[in-house]
């Protein structure tokens, strides 16, 4: 499956952006998705995950009740919705689709195929 995220932008803290990753290829909707980031000089980290279905949602704690991920299978796209942005969230962020039968949704190596990245820069 091939990825490309869109949506990344500069916005002011407190501000709001949303990220939408399109995926081509068939059978999308048997993939868990998530979003990292990689802000610049640290490792890439998990955001947010969702199941294949969209019933579970999964966040790193420091975005819990400001991002919201969600998918639309019948659109072949996943959509990281980011509100009350912080300067410590700028990033390049990835779009990722997790190998169907594994077992974590936390960890990038558990993901088979990313999007290219989309840069989020917040300014204080």
């Amino acid at each position: 499956v091939q990825l490309q995220g869109v949506g990344g932008g500069l916005v002011q803290a407190g501000g709001s952006l949303r990220l939408s990753c399109a995926a081509l290829g068939r059978a999308f909707s048997s993939y868990p998705m998530g979003w990292f980031r990689q802000a610049p000089g640290k490792e890439r980290e998990f955001v947010a995950a969702i199941s294949s279905s969209g019933s579970r949602q999964y966040y790193e704690d420091s975005v819990k009740g400001r991002f919201t991920i969600s998918r639309d299978n019948a659109k072949n796209t996943v959509v990281l919705q980011m509100n009350t942005l912080k300067p410590e969230d700028t990033a390049v962020y990835y779009c990722a689709a997790r190998h169907i039968y594994s077992g974590s949704y936390y960890s990038s190596g558990e993901y088979g195929y990313w999007g290219q990245g989309t840069l989020v820069t917040v300014s204080s």
